[in-house]
């Protein structure tokens, strides 16, 4: 069914003085009045959180601290997508681990190409099983252990290699599976043959990533740091610690939404913190490599002015809500490329603000039964939007390779935000509008089309709300 009149100029109007035809607006009146986009049904006051949250039937905290414990115990031992550290074994038979590494480490089934245009040979796809030497892994592999200490890549191979699906989509790199964040424990199983990348496991991804990233150390050190119960949540999108002319290593580390680090007093530290006094700070105890590889932790400083709080946010609608708007209008990032994330990145550190932990990628999300879901046989248009006619902000709604947060309804529109790379649909005209987001948007749900015979709702395969 095609949607019609979505096509949209917004224009949100001030009046202009009829004395004598000149525009006595000021400039930033001119500005604002002076919204345009080709995103149908939106305005520009739908680009604010606040907008949303006004209308909010009911704010209530929707599960408490030790019910979303509860939530993400139930989750590790439901879902086969995520991997409960505390419960990791500690040798591992070496099928499980080439089950792992196979599961990235493929070559794609259709042709994939260098950035300089050069299609990726056999001999190239050679070249990475050899640096894979899936041979080396031993009949029990012996688990190590480590922590991230900066903002890293986990990769398909152990290589920084771009590799693309076409020549024209240079945004996509193909071989980026996700991001790891400092103070993430990891499972490491492997290694490359030239000694530079792991194959680490992480809570909810197994994959290779640079060891420059990586500090080793025993298990029950890592249990110790993450089991500290005082502890300063990153809420922004993202927020660096303060600069430190000492020590590089703890000097603007990038932290993004969800970090989560164990807080240290002046009495422990003292009053001056590599040069500077920590009253107007917190201090938190940061994961850093030393000259061996080893693990240490030392006291970094973020300003109490920083997007930062004690603990994680309540989860309640307001917060879902302005912790998604936090993103809005952040470049998309492929598996957390661009120092940003794309669709289940951006959902999945929203939700990680308030504690709340789940699979990595859309498809292990909707397909998952990690909260409660909705799903949906191909085919039923009123069963779909009998659905959407009864979310909750914050719903997780689910299209092939895709994934959208719900935050409201419009004059019986259903409205979504998501880290989204294209638009599409149908104008006044019928005609087919194809246009470019790759960022955070707000935008309408039902004039979306997946292509020019199937809409998004008609691609809605789960939707789910966590609770």
């Amino acid at each position: 069914m095609r949607i019609t009149g979505y096509w949209l100029a917004a224009v949100l109007g001030t009046m202009l003085c009829a004395c004598d035809g000149a525009d006595s607006r000021s400039p930033a009146q001119r500005v604002a009045s002076d919204f345009t986009t080709d995103v149908p049904m939106v305005r520009e006051a739908m680009l604010d959180a606040s907008y949303w949250i006004e209308r909010l039937d009911r704010d209530d905290v929707r599960m408490d601290a030790a019910a979303i414990r509860r939530f993400n115990n139930a989750s590790f031992e439901l879902d086969e997508h995520l991997n409960d550290l505390d419960e990791f074994p500690q040798t591992l038979p070496r099928a499980q681990v080439l089950k792992w590494i196979d599961g990235v480490s493929r070559p794609a089934s259709s042709p994939r190409y260098h950035v300089d245009g050069r299609i990726v040979s056999t001999e190239d796809y050679a070249a990475l099983e050899a640096a894979v030497q899936r041979e080396r892994v031993p009949a029990e592999v012996d688990v190590r252990w480590g922590m991230v200490v900066e903002r890293a890549s986990m990769r398909s191979f152990p290589t920084d290699t771009r590799v693309l699906k076409s020549q024209d989509d240079r945004d996509l790199d193909r071989f980026q599976e996700t991001g790891v964040f400092p103070g993430q424990r990891l499972a490491l199983l492997h290694e490359s043959a030239d000694g530079l990348w792991w194959f680490a496991v992480n809570y909810h991804y197994a994959a290779w990533l640079p060891k420059q990233a990586v500090a080793l150390a025993a298990r029950e050190q890592l249990e110790r740091w993450a089991a500290r119960e005082q502890r300063l949540m990153v809420t922004g999108a993202s927020v660096t610690t303060n600069y430190n002319p000492k020590d590089a290593r703890t000097s603007q580390v990038l932290l993004d939404m969800g970090v989560s680090l164990p807080l240290l007093t002046a009495r422990e530290v003292g009053h001056n913190v590599h040069g500077q006094n920590p009253y107007a700070s917190y201090i938190v105890s940061l994961p850093v490599r030393s000259d061996t590889g080893a693990l240490e932790f030392e006291p970094a400083l973020i300003g109490r002015g920083r997007d930062v709080r004690v603990g994680p946010l309540a989860y309640r609608p307001s917060n879902i809500l302005r912790q998604a708007f936090k993103f809005l209008g952040e470049r998309y990032g492929w598996g957390h490329d661009y120092n940003a994330r794309d669709c289940t990145g951006f959902v999945g550190e929203v939700y990680k603000s308030v504690g709340i932990l789940m699979p990595r990628n859309s498809g292990q999300q909707g397909a998952s039964g990690f909260a409660p879901t909705k799903t949906f046989a191909p085919g039923d248009r009123e069963e779909r939007l009998t659905a959407l006619a009864n979310l909750s902000v914050g719903d997780l709604i689910y299209i092939p390779g895709h994934v959208m947060m719900y935050i409201g309804r419009v004059e019986g529109e259903p409205y979504v935000i998501h880290d989204v790379t294209g638009l599409r649909y149908f104008a006044e005209d019928q005609s087919l509008y194809t246009g470019t987001l790759s960022g955070v948007s707000v935008t309408p749900l039902t004039p979306l089309l997946l292509n020019r015979e199937k809409s998004f709702v008609d691609g809605i395969y789960a939707i789910k709300t966590i609770i």
